[in-house]
């Protein structure tokens, strides 16, 4: 545990709360050893904001009180409110469209001949934050197949954090983050809930599995994916865990699977000699013996 020493520089200036250098380390520290997230330093204003409500809604007078809560063996949940604070969850309906526009081209014609045949297909959005981005795989696929939750198709969302995972199960989302969806698939799969709200309904929902997963934690999955999108999120790991999770990633992706990620991401490692490219941030992974 963080020791405050006094000669320790306040990092945020009249603050309502004591916040200094050694706090900092140590929730940069926690966040690093927890999710393998790399905070900058730099954030101290930014961390600040963030935590200072769950410091007053526990009652402490300083960070060096909230930090020794969190390492402690009693503060494994306030440690899950820290990580989910400090998370970044920008998500939103088909973000970078040219993957969605890829996936219903390129990949879903055979993998819908696939499941017709009586196979199994999975597709796996690895940071789904709440929900968006496997909601957007499902609908690309109700679009192409409407019938698709007649056969063995799931789409499985992932997050470190419980409570996007939550929302994300509801499925519920403001009328004005629906807009990118088209219109005919908003009355297909949508209804209203209230003012200014709509739902998945449950047949789009039950294509969605969401279930909790640190990436740089144990893979439960055994199970090998057709299509994986992992956006967004390594940008924030170091590059020696960035090439730990893509080697990790790729024994869970089929032969010829797709495997999309952000735009400002790199495949980078030994995963690079299993990956083609097909297109802007898009990979192919080749089947063995096949040069990339």
């Amino acid at each position: 545990m963080s020791t405050v020493i006094a000669t320790s520089p306040q990092i945020v200036e009249n603050a309502e709360f004591a916040f200094t250098a050694t706090d900092l380390d140590a929730i940069v520290r926690i966040m690093m050893q927890e999710t393998g997230i790399s905070l900058s330093r730099a954030k101290g204003n930014l961390i600040y904001s963030r935590l200072a409500k769950h410091l007053r809604r526990l009652g402490l007078r300083s960070f060096a009180q909230y930090c020794q809560l969190v390492e402690s063996q009693a503060g494994e949940a306030e440690r899950q409110e820290m990580i989910a604070a400090l998370t970044t969850n920008v998500t939103r309906f088909y973000r970078e469209p040219h993957h969605f526009e890829h996936m219903r081209a390129a990949i879903l014609p055979g993998l819908i001949a696939r499941a017709r045949r009586g196979e199994r297909i999975r597709l796996w959005s690895s940071a789904c934050s709440t929900g968006q981005e496997p909601y957007s795989i499902a609908l690309t696929l109700l679009a192409a197949m409407p019938d698709a939750p007649r056969f063995d198709i799931k789409i499985l969302g992932t997050d470190i954090d419980g409570n996007v995972l939550a929302h994300g199960a509801a499925g519920i989302y403001e009328d004005a983050l629906l807009e990118p969806v088209p219109a005919a698939l908003r009355t297909a799969w949508f209804a209203p809930v209230g003012e200014g709200r709509m739902q998945a309904n449950a047949t789009l929902r039950g294509l969605v599995t969401f279930r909790k997963l640190n990436l740089i934690g144990n893979w439960p999955m055994r199970h090998k994916f057709q299509v994986i999108f992992c956006r967004n999120v390594v940008i924030y790991f170091e590059p020696d865990t960035q090439e730990t999770i893509w080697s990790h990633m790729l024994p869970l992706l089929d032969d010829h699977g797709a495997l999309y990620i952000g735009h400002s991401e790199r495949i980078s490692g030994a995963a690079e000699s299993q990956l083609r490219s097909d297109g802007i941030t898009i990979y192919r992974k080749t089947a063995p013996g096949v040069a990339p």
